[in-house]
């Protein structure tokens, strides 16, 4: 007797985008195999079969059951959602096949994850993109980590599988630090969660924002590349060439021209009114002391405009590039230290900094601004995750004064829909549009360059009504002062979220300490 086994792909969960095929496939059949789950979708078309559905746990007995009765010469379906040959069942089967089975082997395709998701947040996979599964039960996870940070450095589109479990927790939030490593900050991603199933749930964001959010097995993570857009409420990654913006020939990851980086350099990487007089300073100390130059490295065209401004006689390098292009251009010329005045929240960025310096030998020196808060301003919170818990127990109207990236954040938070939510931003047009995305009405915009006066802030938070005001402890150059002592004139609340706590190798807070740890390393 010669049965049959067909490997059937039943899709993401709502009977009509199951194939014909299929279909055919079950009502052909006299047993079926499937994960309970997946019977609820499939009902109409099995009634009166032979049905064995084992638990969650047992892949492999699925398995061989279904080939146990296919040599017994039944039709058999084994099911499994999705399309079966992509992180399912039919690599299973297959394995336990033998070579002298001699019944029929029928592969039939179905919609898979990523296509599900997909097409509810636009197009994001319209160029080429890859797939990784974040479960370590059957990869180690050091692979995983490895094909991560290949993905983004090839800046490949990704969909995420297996994204969190109650026992894997943190393995996710190594990945997106990896992705953001090479790709940037404002790289477009969805987030899904039960696609096509009930409790759907499609939200979209930046990549800098994904490892403030919760996830769970239920979840899949799309990311873009660097050309992915936003239109009317979804995102699309440009099918080809024609319109990209790299000129032919050029790297996947743009480098400044290798004759316009000066050989031995102090580089300092900036974006802060304080990081560009510190960079003015030691360009002035250094040229006139050793014949040093210094090199001001900015993340985006603004801040470089800035620099140039701010930093005469420095060489300026601006633009978002990845960790490889860093990589090149410090290797390339011989930098003699690196100068971390990044933002004091700019974690991702200062890791990734104290790590070229390891891998490159080249010393690291981080310049950090003082905090000014002080216990009487209000509550200091470890986390934007507790800030956001404080603000909604403290107040009605809350002001966020803690820029674009952790948006989400608070107004995701259980509790967030019943608050009015006012914010300040940068006047960048991507960080009012994440603004509007995310349900903040236009009148409670302000989109202004800071920092502000007291008075400014006093004036806005009494005519808008405010009762709690959210700040970062930004320091002097980022106006937490005038914040604070704004919030206390009005007697309303401040949260106050403190600043990431790095293992730096080196911190100074002056740039006479600066210039001191430079001569330490030979520096000046």
């Amino acid at each position: 007797m010669s049965g049959v086994l067909n490997l059937v792909s039943v899709g993401p969960g709502y009977e009509d985008l199951i194939a014909p095929r299929a279909v055919a496939a079950l009502e052909s059949s006299d047993v079926i195999v499937a994960y309970e789950l997946y019977l609820r979708w499939i009902g109409p078309h099995i009634e009166g079969k032979e049905i064995h559905s084992p638990p969650l746990t047992q892949e492999r007995e699925r398995a061989l059951l279904a080939i146990e009765k296919a040599r017994g010469g039944a039709t058999v379906s084994l099911i499994s959602s999705g399309d079966i040959g992509i992180y399912a069942m039919a690599a299973l089967a297959f394995e336990e096949m033998s070579e002298d089975d001699t019944y029929q082997v029928n592969v039939i395709p179905g919609i898979t994850s990523a296509n599900a998701c997909a097409s509810l947040l636009g197009s994001p996979l319209s160029h080429d993109f890859a797939t990784l599964s974040l479960s370590d039960l059957l990869c180690p996870w050091e692979w995983i980590e490895h094909r991560a940070r290949h993905i983004a450095q090839a800046d490949l589109a990704c969909v995420m599988y297996n994204v969190q479990s109650a026992g894997r927790q943190q393995g996710v939030y190594r990945v997106l630090q990896l992705m953001l490593e090479s790709k940037a900050p404002h790289t477009l991603c969805g987030v899904v969660k039960n696609a096509y199933r009930p409790g759907q749930q499609v939200s979209i964001h930046r990549l800098d924002e994904l490892p403030s959010l919760q996830f769970d097995m239920l979840t899949t993570i799309v990311v873009g590349n660097r050309f992915t857009k936003r239109k009317r409420g979804s995102i699309y990654t440009p099918r080809g060439y024609n319109d990209w913006s790299l000129p032919e020939g050029a790297p996947l990851v743009p480098t400044a021209p290798r004759d316009a980086m000066p050989d031995d350099a102090a580089w300092v990487f900036s974006g802060t009114s304080d990081g560009n007089a510190l960079a003015a300073e030691l360009a002035a100390e250094l040229g006139a002391t050793v014949g040093r130059k210094v090199v001001v490295s900015a993340a985006t065209e603004h801040g470089g405009a800035l620099a140039l401004k701010d930093c005469p006689g420095v060489t300026v390098w601006a633009g978002r590039q990845g960790v490889e292009a860093r990589r090149q251009a410090l290797g390339a010329s011989r930098a003699r230290v690196l100068v971390d005045a990044t933002h004091p929240f700019a974690s991702s960025m200062s890791e990734q900094l104290m790590g070229l310096s390891r891998e490159l030998g080249i010393p690291y020196v981080r310049f950090e601004r003082a905090s000014e808060f002080d216990a009487a301003d209000g509550a200091l919170c470890a986390t934007p995750q507790l800030a956001a818990e404080r603000a909604i127990a403290s107040g009605q109207r809350i002001f966020l004064a803690t820029g674009s990236k952790d948006l989400a954040t608070f107004l995701q938070a259980p509790g967030a829909a019943d608050k009015q939510w006012f914010v300040r931003l940068t006047a960048e047009p991507e960080f009012i549009q994440r603004a509007i995305a995310l349900g903040v009405p236009r009148e409670r915009i302000c989109a202004m360059q800071g920092p502000f006066s007291a008075e400014f802030n006093t004036a806005l938070w009494r005519d808008w009504g405010i009762d709690c005001v959210v700040s970062k402890d930004s320091g002097g150059a980022g106006g937490y002062r005038a914040k604070a002592d704004a919030a206390r004139a009005l007697g309303i609340a401040l949260v106050v979220v403190a600043r990431p706590q790095l293992a730096y190798p080196s911190l100074a807070g002056s740039s006479a300490e600066v210039l001191a740890q430079l001569k330490a390393v030979g520096a000046a």
